[in-house]
C-alpha cells in the first residue's frame, strides 16, 4: 500500500471523526494521481459514494433567453437542480429547479474562500502570512487537509487546502484568523450573502458540514460564483490544479471534471448523504466564460456528464454579442445650430448581451435625440439613446454620446444658412 495513502488513513482514523466526503472515493483519487501501485480494491468507488436517487418529480428544464429555434436544455433525471449561466453577462442559458433549496455540502466554501480573498485585497491578510491552527481547526471533521497545532501553515497554503483538498481545517483556520471566531466569520458570510441577492441561502458554519438550518440553491451558487470570477480571478490559479500536497501528502482535487474536460478550470464540489454529489464548474467555451452548477447527483460520474451536457448545451446554441465600441460612429445628428451643421455619434460604452446563436446577426438599433444643441456639443455629451431591437423587442438601451467636439454655429453662419433655405 502506498505510504501516503497509509498516513491518510491512519490520520483519519485517529481522527475518528465522520468526514462529509466518503474516505475511500478520496483515498482512490489520491493513489490514482500520485502513481501509486497500491493494490485493488473489488469496491468501486463510484457505488462507494453513491447517494440515493433523487425523489420526486423530475426537475423540468427551461432555458429563459431562448427563442423558438433553440432546442429545449438537456433533462437532467439524475439531478436535483441545475443552472448554467453566462459569466459575462449574468444570463441563464439553462436552468431546472434553480430556487429548490438544498443542503451545500463543500460548496459553502466557495463562500469561505470569497471573504478570504477579500481580506487579502483589503490588506487584513497576507498570501506568505502564517496562521495558528486551533484545537478546533486541528479536530475539524470532513474532508482534510491535515494540518495540526504543531503546523506551520501560510494563508496561501490554506486556500490550497480549502479549494484543493475542500479542507474543513482550513476553513476554520481562515475563518478564525480573519473573524477571531467561526460564529463571527458565519455572520461575515450572511452579510455577503444578502449583498449579493442570495436571498435562499442561509450559513450555519464555515466548512458545509451537515446542519438542517443551512441550505442553498443553485442559482445562489451560479451568482456567487460570478461574483468571485469577477472579483477574485485569482481562485482559479488555484481551483485549476489537480492536486496540491502539503506536509508531504498529496491529495488530487475533488473536481472531477478538471480530469475530463481540458476547458474546465474551477471551481467547487460537495459531497455528503444530504446534498448528493454538487459539483460547481466553470469553463472557457466558444470563447466565452460559462458557469454550470448541478446539484443533488447520485454519483461524480454522472454529476460530471451532467456539467458537460450543460455546457455544450450553452456552447452550441448562444453566444455573446457586443453592442456598440465606444469611439465608433454608430449615426450622425444633423443640426444647422452646430457650426459643422453635424456631429459624429456613437456610444460611451458598448453592453454585452447573450443571445440563442440563431438571432446573433438579427439585431437592429435606432437613435432618438433628446438634448438641445444650440449652445453647441462637448465631446462625451449625452446626446440621446440609442436603442437596440430583436424581433420588435427593444433589448437594451445606451445613453448616445457625441465623439467630438461642435460648436455652436455663429449669427452670421445661421443667418447665411437661412437665407440659403429661403433661396
Amino acid at each position: 500500500m502506498n505510504i501516503r495513502f497509509k498516513r491518510i488513513l491512519l490520520v483519519t482514523a485517529a481522527i475518528g471523526i465522520a468526514c462529509t466526503t466518503p474516505l475511500m472515493a478520496q483515498a482512490a483519487k489520491k493513489t490514482h494521481h500520485a502513481g501509486a501501485a497500491a493494490a485493488k480494491t473489488s469496491d468501486d468507488p463510484e457505488k462507494a459514494t453513491a447517494t440515493p436517487m433523487p425523489t420526486g418529480p423530475v426537475p423540468v428544464p427551461d432555458s429563459p433567453i431562448a427563442d423558438k429555434n433553440t432546442p429545449a436544455p438537456p433533462t437532467l433525471p439524475d439531478m436535483t437542480a441545475y443552472v448554467l449561466m453566462d459569466a459575462t453577462t449574468g444570463a441563464i442559458l439553462a436552468e431546472a429547479a434553480p430556487n429548490l433549496q438544498v443542503a451545500p455540502a463543500s460548496l459553502t466554501k466557495l463562500m469561505t474562500a470569497h471573504i478570504a480573498f477579500q481580506a487579502l485585497h483589503h490588506g487584513s491578510l497576507k498570501p506568505d502570512q502564517t496562521v495558528p491552527v486551533s484545537p478546533a481547526a486541528w479536530h475539524a471533521g470532513g474532508s482534510r487537509m491535515f494540518i495540526d497545532t504543531t503546523s506551520v501553515v501560510t494563508v496561501d497554503q490554506l486556500l490550497h487546502g480549502l479549494i484543493i483538498d475542500s479542507g474543513n481545517d482550513a476553513a476554520v483556520a481562515l475563518a478564525e484568523q480573519i473573524a477571531g471566531s467561526q460564529g463571527t466569520f458565519v455572520q461575515m458570510m450572511t452579510k455577503d450573502a444578502a449583498d449579493m441577492g442570495l436571498t435562499n441561502t442561509v450559513y450555519t458554519n464555515v466548512t458545509g458540514l451537515p446542519d438542517p438550518a443551512m441550505h442553498t440553491t443553485a442559482l445562489d451558487v451560479a451568482q456567487l460564483s460570478r461574483v468571485i470570477l469577477q472579483d477574485e480571478p485569482e481562485f482559479l490559479d488555484i481551483s485549476k490544479q489537480q492536486s496540491y500536497t502539503f506536509n508531504n501528502i498529496t491529495q488530487a482535487s475533488w473536481n472531477p471534471v478538471l480530469q475530463h474536460d481540458p476547458t474546465v478550470d474551477g471551481m467547487k464540489t460537495g459531497l455528503t448523504d444530504e446534498s448528493g454529489h454538487c459539483i460547481d464548474a466553470t469553463a472557457i467555451r466558444g470563447g466565452r466564460r460559462l458557469i454550470a452548477v448541478v446539484m443533488g447527483g447520485p454519483t461524480w460520474h454522472n454529476s460530471t456528464a451532467a456539467i458537460e451536457s450543460i455546457l455544450n448545451y450553452g456552447e452550441k446554441f448562444f453566444t455573446n454579442v457586443t453592442l456598440g465600441t465606444p469611439g465608433t460612429q454608430i449615426d450622425t445628428l444633423q443640426s444647422a445650430s452646430l457650426d459643422a451643421g453635424q456631429v459624429a455619434v456613437g456610444v460611451g460604452q458598448s453592453a454585452v448581451l447573450t443571445l440563442p446563436a440563431d438571432e446573433a446577426g438579427q439585431v437592429t438599433h435606432s437613435v432618438t435625440y433628446t438634448a438641445d444643441v444650440s449652445s453647441g456639443v462637448r465631446k462625451g455629451e449625452v446626446l440621446g439613446t440609442i436603442d437596440y431591437t430583436l424581433a420588435g423587442k427593444t433589448i437594451a438601451s445606451l445613453p448616445a454620446v457625441a465623439l467630438a467636439d461642435a460648436p455652436a454655429a455663429s449669427w452670421t453662419t445661421k443667418l447665411s444658412r437661412a437665407i440659403k433655405k429661403m433661396l
